[in-house]
């Protein structure tokens, strides 16, 4: 099968779905975001290899292109990077959502002391997703001054999307044992795995399997430029299958350097069938998010 931008709706319609619910889609400021397209462009310290970027338009100009392809519920996840930014970024993104109704509510932390306040406030406004980055943030996940807020999130339910995996470039805090180690001491918090978990995939998916609200999501995994630099275990898929409704989509659009229709063509070609699909392409974020 080969998969076009052009006949991705088509594809949403034979599948028999509403359309696509995509949680790991990012809109940042746009002095961020051209930072954010630097790294990529130079093969930056946190990317590690050529990473051209596929959408580059303009917020609006984005937005129509999801609206094109049949994505009709998607993230903004911002993620903060350093003390200080997390509140001028969820600002940003509160005012996307509110603009575009097909955007959920998105916010984002950082290990620092009033991030249990606006974490508090950002849930009271009604914040439908989180973000954060370990990689990129450079954090432990088990900093005491986030304890508080792993808390508040667990109570309220709230998904939290995190890329804690060793791809594409580990530090000291990615991986699975700070997440299991948090997770042990709040089991009930709603966490969606970035990528997979890549490269720990098996680990991840141990987490997701132990765990009664930890996901996953399949943000670039299985497209031929993951599967190049991180391929997943196919002796993983049966586990995978058997975890169907745990399963969430994410592209990392407009920050891919394929076509979006080829993170579709990738989950197809698993051979998982079409119950699979329809529930990771919609199903599933929806009875999660709504």
């Amino acid at each position: 099968m080969s998969l076009s931008d052009a006949s991705v709706p088509g594809w949403v319609s034979r599948l028999g779905i509403p359309g696509l619910y995509d949680v790991h889609v990012h809109f940042l400021p746009p002095p961020v975001m051209t930072r954010v397209w630097e790294q990529f462009d130079t093969a930056g310290p946190l990317i590690g290899r050529p990473w051209p970027i596929t959408y580059r338009g303009s917020d609006s100009e984005r937005v129509e292109q999801l609206r094109a392809l049949g994505v009709r519920r998607f993230s903004a996840l911002p993620y903060a990077h350093r003390p200080g930014i997390a509140e001028y970024l969820n600002e940003w993104a509160a005012q996307l959502a509110a603009d575009v109704p097909e955007c959920l509510s998105s916010a984002t932390f950082y290990p620092e002391p009033d991030a249990a306040a606006y974490v508090a406030a950002r849930i009271e406004q009604g914040t439908e997703i989180f973000k954060v980055h370990v990689q990129v943030g450079d954090f432990d996940v088990r900093d005491p001054l986030l304890d508080k807020v792993w808390g508040l999130l667990a109570d309220a339910g709230t998904p939290i999307v995190l890329h804690a995996g060793s791809g594409p470039v580990p530090n000291a805090h990615t991986g699975p044992t700070p997440v299991r180690d948090v997770l042990r001491r709040h089991p009930r918090l709603t966490v969606v795995i970035a990528h997979m978990g890549a490269p720990e995939y098996a680990e991840f998916l141990d987490l997701a399997e132990s765990f009664e609200r930890v996901h996953v999501d399949t943000t670039m995994a299985f497209t031929d430029f993951f599967e190049d630099m991180a391929a997943y275990p196919r002796e993983l898929l049966p586990r995978l299958s058997d975890l169907e409704e745990k399963v969430l989509l994410g592209s990392d659009f407009p920050n891919i350097p394929y076509p979006y229709a080829h993170q579709l063509e990738a989950l197809e070609r698993l051979g998982l069938g079409d119950q699979w699909l329809r529930r990771v392409c919609w199903d599933n974020a929806h009875a999660l998010i709504g």
